[in-house]
């Protein structure tokens, strides 16, 4: 069985990341290495990513984590058929970073470019992880997106919802930091929640039932600092009630939102089972998780969530969207651009809003 061979390098935010993956000629893959080097105690200090420190600390790690991804294959760069960088959307340093050592590397070694759409990273995990075919929903909810799209094919996405304002990884991060819980955001807004009360703050589920499937975070975020000044000072269990409020909101939210996408998209499939794949950090809530599934179960589709290592910003992601347009030949030159905006979906409108915007990146 032939395979082909591809390094991924991604360097979009605070993961400094680098894999290799092997592609079959039938389209099954395997990840023989995925190495990630995470930022997080460097930028923990500023409650969020800075983007010079992110680009420098990429710089200074790139090489050997890229060495590191090579040793834990077995392979030498000789032995690859192409090499793939993150070239957007994403902080323009980091993505300026690894795109130009993947050009490097391409050009030291006459091996092929692609340039991969970070978002289309993510978006083709599921076909890495179970081999799944086209087409299906994608629930995109990461740190900087929160989108719903129908993936057709590689290059070939149509998206039917979006925020209007804050992503949803957004709106964690602010509120884990109104309530003085450090970053990174979601995993501990999730803990204290666990120990909360989801029905004692009434908090608000922005455009629930609204005839489109899109999302607005900003409404929820505000409520929730609303809801906290007025109990101050608060107490650990005033904390906790309150992230266990917002998450039970957010959950009502994505679910209601997906579901509708999902019933639209299911009524476009005949006969064949839907499948609506999740992926993205927040993917890793297990409330939000447990509420897709059972969405999912009672409307007879089948659901993937990858593992949480391929959910997050990882190079093995980048490696496979790579190998996909090796494998339709598509790949790209030395002069392929950065891109700090980037959307998956090119024929959408953008709409007022900066979310709505970010959507499009």
């Amino acid at each position: 069985m032939a395979e082909t061979l591809v390094l991924g390098i991604e360097t979009s935010c605070d993961e400094t990341a680098a894999a290799v993956v092997a592609r079959s000629s039938e389209g099954r893959g395997r990840i023989l290495s995925n190495v990630v080097l995470s930022q997080i105690d460097a930028h923990a200090l500023f409650g969020g990513v800075v983007p010079e420190i992110a680009a420098r600390a990429h710089v200074e790690a790139l090489d050997d984590v890229i060495r590191a991804a090579l040793a834990d294959a077995g392979v030498a760069l000789a032995d690859l058929d192409a090499i793939a960088a993150t070239a957007g959307p994403g902080l323009i340093g980091g993505v300026l970073v690894g795109l130009t050592t993947a050009k490097a590397l391409a050009y030291a070694t006459g091996k092929p470019l692609v340039a991969v759409n970070h978002l289309e990273g993510h978006a083709l995990t599921a076909r890495l992880t179970d081999a799944i075919d086209f087409p299906y929903l994608l629930l995109l909810v990461s740190g900087g997106h929160t989108q719903i799209v129908r993936v057709e094919g590689i290059g070939r996405y149509t998206r039917l919802g979006t925020t209007i304002d804050d992503a949803l990884g957004e709106a964690f991060d602010k509120t884990a930091k109104l309530l003085a819980l450090g970053y990174p955001g979601g995993p501990a807004v999730e803990r204290m929640a666990l120990d909360g009360n989801p029905a004692r703050f009434p908090l608000p589920r922005p455009l629930l039932h609204r005839p489109e499937p899109d999302f607005s975070f900003s409404g929820l975020k505000t409520a929730v600092r609303q809801e906290a000044q007025a109990a101050s000072p608060l107490s650990p269990q005033d904390v906790a009630d309150l992230c266990a409020s917002f998450q039970a909101a957010v959950a009502d939210v994505i679910a209601d939102r997906a579901g509708l996408a999902l019933r639209r998209f299911a009524a476009t499939m005949g006969d064949k089972i839907p499948t609506l794949v999740v992926a993205g950090g927040v993917a890793a809530n297990k409330t939000i998780a447990a509420r897709l599934e059972t969405l999912a179960k009672s409307l007879g589709a089948r659901l993937i969530v990858p593992p949480l290592k391929l959910c997050t910003d990882n190079g093995a992601m980048i490696a496979w969207a790579g190998a996909e347009h090796l494998a339709l030949g598509l790949v790209d030159g030395l002069d392929a651009p950065a891109r700090a905006r980037w959307p998956l979906d090119g024929e959408s409108e953008p709409v007022v809003g900066r979310g709505r915007l970010g959507a499009k990146v």
